[in-house]
């Protein structure tokens, strides 16, 4: 595998930067869509509930066949697989911003209201605060999708890691094969561990501030 490397660095670091840049620009999109969908569904109920059924049946549908069905409209290529990325990402952030912010304890929401505190304020300073460990949760979890969801696009020429998974399979070059898997799941498990220090991070200071 070094040795593969060494001669080779192009055909392992070109794909890696192609499928970091996909996952980027994938988590930006899906997380400000998903806060403006949050507080959507919060100030309106019934279009929380009816947005989350629609993402539950859009994430059921087999990511190849949802690029399939985009192809025609959008293309081949990165923005297809940000579009059907970002899609698949909207049902885990909203189910998870929503659970955290349902949970709140309702007499911290009763006595924000009592002092006049407008909807949009108690969302903000009270309830995203307070549900910030399902917030994080479920940007993880997008995190995790996205890397794996992202090596499939590779069949649309969206580049990325599944570039090199496939030419591996294809060539029964089983370096290849274990290099793309090995920086998949080391991508997944170094931006979810930068994550929870982002979440650790806000925790000390919350605590800080109000200690």
């Amino acid at each position: 595998m070094i040795t593969y490397l060494s001669k080779h660095p192009e055909k392992i670091i070109n794909p890696f930067v192609s499928h970091i840049r996909l996952v980027l620009i994938t988590l930006v999109i899906s997380v400000a869509l998903a806060v403006l969908l949050t507080v959507l569904a919060v100030l309106v109920p019934k279009i929380g509930n009816l947005l989350l059924q629609l993402f539950s049946v859009i994430y059921s549908i087999p990511s190849l066949a949802l690029f399939a069905i985009l192809i025609p409209v959008t293309g081949l290529g990165l923005k297809t697989a940000v579009i059907v990325l970002v899609l698949y990402n909207q049902y885990l952030l909203l189910r998870n911003f929503l659970v955290g912010i349902n949970e709140v304890n309702p007499g911290a929401l009763e006595a924000a209201r009592g002092i006049g505190m407008k909807p949009l304020e108690i969302l903000w300073i009270i309830q995203a605060p307070l549900a910030k460990k399902a917030i994080f949760a479920g940007i993880r979890l997008a995190v995790v999708s996205t890397i794996g969801i992202g090596t499939i696009a590779s069949s649309i020429n969206a580049g990325g890691l599944g570039d090199l998974l496939f030419d591996g399979l294809r060539t029964m070059n089983s370096v290849k094969i274990l290099w793309g898997s090995l920086l998949s799941a080391f991508l997944a498990v170094s931006i979810n561990y930068i994550l929870k220090l982002f979440e650790e991070f806000g925790r000390k200071s919350h605590v800080d501030k109000n200690g």
